[in-house]
């Protein structure tokens, strides 16, 4: 095999016929140097050496990219790895290893809050209440959208929207301490279930292969962080039996029966708010009086349906498979019945109320019954506090409705209404004809 000095023109020159696969052209200064070159017109560098008897091949590069005499220099230093008895191909492939790893660290690291966001409440939503999925989302909206109630103005920015852009690796401790110093300024109750929220996805994004040690060591737990958070109040508003007349006057005259049904029944079941959003129809036994409601400790439980809740649910129109329906949201349901309960409470002249304080409040009535709090307690869903309630006492829906019906009786007697369903049927509650 003939062997020339590699320059410009000669490589220039070499043609592959169209009758053969490839041809070489080998240089005559660097022992395994060549150009080859195919019928398809490309042309290449090449190194061939002997290792461990065998040959082996490897492409340096294009002619249009490399050099002759950059071509020279790594076939040299080709050479001498063959000649130490390296075998150049794994050198090759571990600094294409090598570069892979530094690709993917680089990744890593610009990826921001946003990108994880979506990826962590979808690992998360099977297992996540409705209120507190939707937290998620709405704590995270970016603004800018009309809003529905006004449409003259837009939707601002929630709390989280302004650390979706950052990287992770970008969430220090001085940016979320500033962060939390804008917003607690203006929305500090947000602001502080934003940072709740944020902290426990950072938590899990330090759990997962991809992203773990992204994030700054400590970044949300250091202590200036803590010292702008603002504190939590406990929030304990409860309806004192003083108040029962007014709030039942008030909430029976809200014009959607279903939101007036729903109010009332939140009160005198003490059930969780999505607990009795979600109730169905086939979840109401008339006939047995049970209500089966899905619990977020128990995955369901079943309570004693009261007569008053009985008539209250049984005067309500069945437009789909939910009780308490509602043709104007996407789910068919009631899902914010929190504007017409405050109306109602302002027109009554009452303190604020949430539709969990209905709940509060009907733990705190049953105990003017004496109403054992084993009780009241499994007809809330609370979990078991102790060891013999949590092993040993699981109560009959009998003995639960002999308690529950003389909690109803008692509210609706200090409400002042003398329940009656037959004489009193149509006159609970004013129906938005």
């Amino acid at each position: 095999m003939s062997k020339v000095r590699l320059t410009a023109g000669r490589i220039d020159k070499l043609v592959c016929p169209t009758d053969k696969s490839q041809v070489f052209l080998f240089d005559s200064e660097i022992q395994g140097l060549a150009v080859r070159a195919t019928p398809a017109g490309s042309k290449s560098f090449i190194f061939e050496s002997k290792l461990n008897r065998q040959t082996i091949r490897m492409t340096i590069g294009s002619v249009q990219t490399w050099t002759i005499d950059a071509a020279y220099k790594e076939a040299r230093r080709l050479k001498s790895l063959c000649d130490a008895g390296s075998d150049p191909r794994l050198d090759k492939a571990e600094k294409l290893k090598a570069n892979e790893r530094k690709y993917q660290e680089a990744q890593r690291h610009v990826v921001t809050l946003g990108d994880v966001w979506p990826r962590y409440l979808e690992a998360h939503k099977n297992t996540w209440g409705v209120r507190h999925y939707r937290d998620h989302v709405n704590l995270a909206k970016i603004g800018g959208e009309v809003r529905l109630r006004s449409k003259n103005k837009i939707t601002i920015a929630a709390p989280l929207a302004a650390l979706l852009p950052v990287r992770l690796s970008d969430l220090t401790s001085e940016r979320l301490e500033s962060w939390l110093t804008i917003e607690t300024k203006t929305r500090p109750t947000s602001a502080a279930l934003a940072f709740r929220l944020l902290r426990a996805c950072l938590n899990w994004c330090d759990e997962q292969s991809d992203l773990t040690g992204l994030i700054p060591i400590n970044a949300h737990r250091a202590k200036k962080v803590r010292a702008v958070l603002p504190r939590v109040q406990a929030h304990d508003g409860c309806l004192q039996k003083e108040q029962l007349p007014i709030w039942f006057n008030s909430v029976k005259h809200i014009p959607n029966a279903a939101i007036s049904a729903y109010l009332q029944s939140l009160l005198l079941t003490g059930a969780r708010r999505e607990e009795l959003a979600e109730l169905g129809w086939d979840d109401v036994d008339f006939r047995w009086k049970s209500i089966l409601l899905k619990d977020k400790v128990e995955g369901e439980r079943i309570i004693p349906l009261t007569p008053y809740v009985a008539y209250l649910l049984s005067g309500l129109p069945r437009v789909n498979q939910w009780v308490f329906a509602s043709t104007r949201s996407e789910s068919g349901r009631i899902t914010e019945p929190r504007i017409a309960h405050n109306r109602a409470l302002m027109t009554g002249g009452l303190p604020h109320l949430t539709s969990h304080d209905l709940r509060r409040s009907f733990g705190t009535l049953a105990e003017w019954v004496e109403c054992p709090v084993g009780i009241s307690a499994q007809i809330m869903g609370h979990k078991p506090s102790a060891l013999a309630e949590k092993h040993y006492r699981r109560r009959p829906l009998d003995l639960l409705r002999q308690w529950h019906e003389k909690i109803e009786s008692w509210i609706l007697n200090e409400a002042g209404i003398p329940f009656d369903a037959e004489t009193l049927k149509g006159r609970l509650f004013v129906v938005n004809e």
